[in-house]
């Protein structure tokens, strides 16, 4: 059974500093529900972060820990940021988007895909809304986080 989740949020900051933050990485366990951590674990070919590289992440998700490692499948800042599974429970497939808004805005969208068969088969209605749910919440505190005073 597969998974295919869609949100989008306007946030009123501008492109640029929101998929600044949110396809970084480094930042990935301070706004994305359920991650503890994520590590740099292959560079790109010519270094660093974009096509290539691989990040993995340690979540809990379900009640139950979670090691995956995503491989960055298109790196567009700031627009997109495309990844792929290449390790985990279940092939996944995380897609960032960032469009400016003509206020001067951002329209944000995270979807999920995946295969939810085998081990995750039987709970995969339950998988999509907790997806979702989470998903909705990756975008609040993507906000909330870029919005609040910075010090």
């Amino acid at each position: 059974m597969g998974i295919d989740e869609i949100v989008e949020r306007v946030l009123p900051l501008p492109c640029e500093r929101v998929a600044g933050y949110a396809m970084d990485w480094r930042h990935d366990a301070e706004w994305t529900q359920g991650i503890r951590t994520a590590e740099l674990t292959r560079e790109a070919d010519g270094g660093g972060f974009g096509v290539g590289a691989e990040v993995t992440r340690t979540a809990y998700f379900l009640g139950r820990r979670i090691d995956y490692v995503l491989r960055v499948a298109a790196y567009e800042p700031p627009r997109l940021l495309d990844m792929v599974s290449v390790a985990g429970p279940m092939p996944m497939h995380v897609t960032y988007t960032f469009t400016p808004t003509p206020d001067g805005g951002t329209l944000a969208r995270i979807r999920v895909r995946g295969d939810a068969s085998g081990l995750y088969g039987l709970a995969a209605p339950l998988m999509g809304r907790k997806v979702r749910s989470s998903l909705v919440k990756d975008l609040r505190d993507l906000e909330q986080r870029l919005s609040a005073p910075q010090d």
